[in-house]
């Protein structure tokens, strides 16, 4: 009984000395659905410290899957940017991704950008909202998909032609 009781205050000591150091990791997978190439930025920051936690840029063609690699499993603001065009015009889209995140696709269309989430289950057993996309305009462009299509948020929109015209 002394051995179980030892080894089990051995196991308490390392997971104190270690706790928080054990995360997990969160796949990330880039499908380019456009019929021409796309430069595009991954960026994530830490939440609460603004720490930047990832930074990657890829030239994506057409039809192309890209195993980019894992996101750290934390809470933090996830934002992609896709390059257009020569004149500087992009595409941004933002989410919050959380430890319970279990995969993160991004999905290249020559008319948008879209970010699907894949959540778990928070470690008190409930299922975890879906992500809340950032205040202020870029915002209110959001094209994220949580996996679950009663929570998407999803927004088309229409830019005149030079006539004036949709």
């Amino acid at each position: 009984m002394a051995a179980v009781a030892g080894l089990s205050g051995c196991l308490d000591t390392l997971r104190e000395h270690y706790q928080g150091s054990f995360q997990g990791l969160i796949p990330l997978e880039i499908k380019s659905e456009a019929d021409r190439h796309y430069n595009i930025v991954l960026e994530a920051y830490e939440s609460g410290t603004d720490r930047q936690t990832y930074d990657e840029s890829y030239t994506v063609t057409p039809d192309q899957t890209v195993s980019a690699p894992h996101l750290d499993a934390i809470e933090q603001s996830f934002r992609v940017t896709k390059f257009v065009d020569a004149d500087g015009d992009r595409t941004s889209r933002e989410v919050t991704l959380r430890p319970e995140t279990e995969l993160v696709t991004v999905r290249i269309t020559d008319d948008d950008l879209i970010l699907d989430i894949e959540r778990g289950e928070a470690a008190d057993g409930e299922p975890t909202p879906p992500s809340e996309p950032p205040d202020g305009p870029a915002g209110n462009e959001s094209n994220v998909s949580d996996g679950d299509s009663t929570n998407a948020t999803e927004t088309n929109e229409t830019t005149p032609d030079s006539d004036g015209s949709a």
